[in-house]
């Protein structure tokens, strides 16, 4: 697809519940890279139609304190673009989350039915809820009834190869009220050993009519065409390659162009406010994990990686980067997804 139809594509106003997006590309919610800091950075270049928090915990959510907490935190003037993802297994807890996440003005509420991750699965909550199907549509059905803002759905194909229960779950979620469907086409047992089934997309756009954002291994202009057009989605929902590039929405929605400084500046931009949003001991823990991300950038990004988060404070973090990123080491025409943890 050229650019500029591309652009046009993406541009084109989306209807989300009684809300309208101007772009139809979103930050996926991700653990660990998802945060403050990080959406503050992304923000800056704009480009896409709402950010999605990290993973929150539904029982901690209506008591937690959103100047201490580690992932229940935004700043206000991000909340109209932001939506909040919740976990849990009870429906009661769910509303009661959504119940606050809207008190506190967030654009919406997203649950949390994709992540697959053990600790996670094993008390019943992301891609667990996938095997309990009249659970998982009760606990949509409790937090459409609980809140007025856009209520949203992430999941992905479920335990098995076959695409008929993201289908058949797809339109119960409808029906039970959710506004927008996000959908990984993948099994929860493959985490990212195989690559994503784009007809699993296509499969779940076409039983419903609500919209729906593919999400799975979108690294360039051309993956997110080829999505678009493949499956029918109405948008496309980029997690690590926003990580890597946080300009991606602006480079798809807007032509933006980033020179040979912007690793430089990005980097720099990500450790003053990490440092500004967390204490010493987390800060470095979550810099470290967005370096992997920034090395993938680079042809020889594995050799990069220890010599970004070479230390312990924050002074050494910026030296690294000023040492290491104003040689310009040679950019990759993608980042090297083997390098991405997350």
């Amino acid at each position: 697809m050229h650019p500029h139809a591309l652009r046009t594509m993406l541009s084109a106003v989306l209807p989300v519940g009684r809300r309208e997006l101007d772009s139809r590309l979103v930050l996926a919610p991700m653990a660990g890279l998802g945060h403050v800091a990080f959406r503050e950075v992304l923000a800056g270049f704009g480009g896409f139609g709402f950010m999605v928090t990290e993973m929150c915990n539904a029982l901690a959510v209506p008591s937690e304190n959103r100047h201490s907490s580690a992932v229940f935190r935004w700043r206000d003037e991000e909340a109209g673009r932001l939506v909040c993802q919740i976990f849990g297994g009870e429906p009661q807890s769910m509303a009661r989350a959504a119940s606050r996440i809207e008190a506190e003005g967030f654009m919406g509420v997203d649950i949390n039915m994709g992540c697959s991750v053990a600790a996670i699965c094993k008390r019943g909550y992301g891609a667990a809820l996938l095997r309990d199907p009249q659970r998982a549509v009760a606990i949509v059905r409790a937090v459409r009834q609980a809140v007025g803002c856009p209520v949203m759905v992430k999941f992905r194909s479920g335990w098995g190869n076959s695409p008929d229960l993201a289908v058949d779950l797809a339109q119960r979620f409808e029906e039970a009220g959710a506004d927008l469907l996000t959908f990984h086409p993948r099994v929860a047992p493959d985490r990212r050993s195989r690559p994503p089934r784009q007809e699993h997309i296509r499969a779940v756009v076409e039983a419903v009519s609500i919209p729906v954002l593919g999400n799975g291994d979108v690294f360039s202009a051309a993956h997110c065409s080829r999505m678009l057009c493949e499956t029918g989605c109405a948008g496309v929902s980029i997690g690590r390659m926003a990580v890597a590039r946080p300009w991606i929405f602006a480079e798809l929605t807007a032509g933006f162009v980033p020179d040979q400084g912007i690793y430089l500046r990005t980097a720099l931009a990500m450790i003053e406010r990490i440092w500004h949003w967390f204490e010493p001991t987390r800060a470095i823990k979550l810099y470290k994990k967005y370096a992997v991300y920034l090395a993938a950038n680079f042809v020889h990004g594995h050799s990069l990686w220890p010599e970004l988060v070479r230390g312990h404070t924050r002074e050494a973090m910026a030296d690294n980067a000023w040492r290491i990123l104003s040689r310009f080491p040679q950019v990759a025409s993608t980042p090297n997804a083997f390098l991405f943890t997350a």
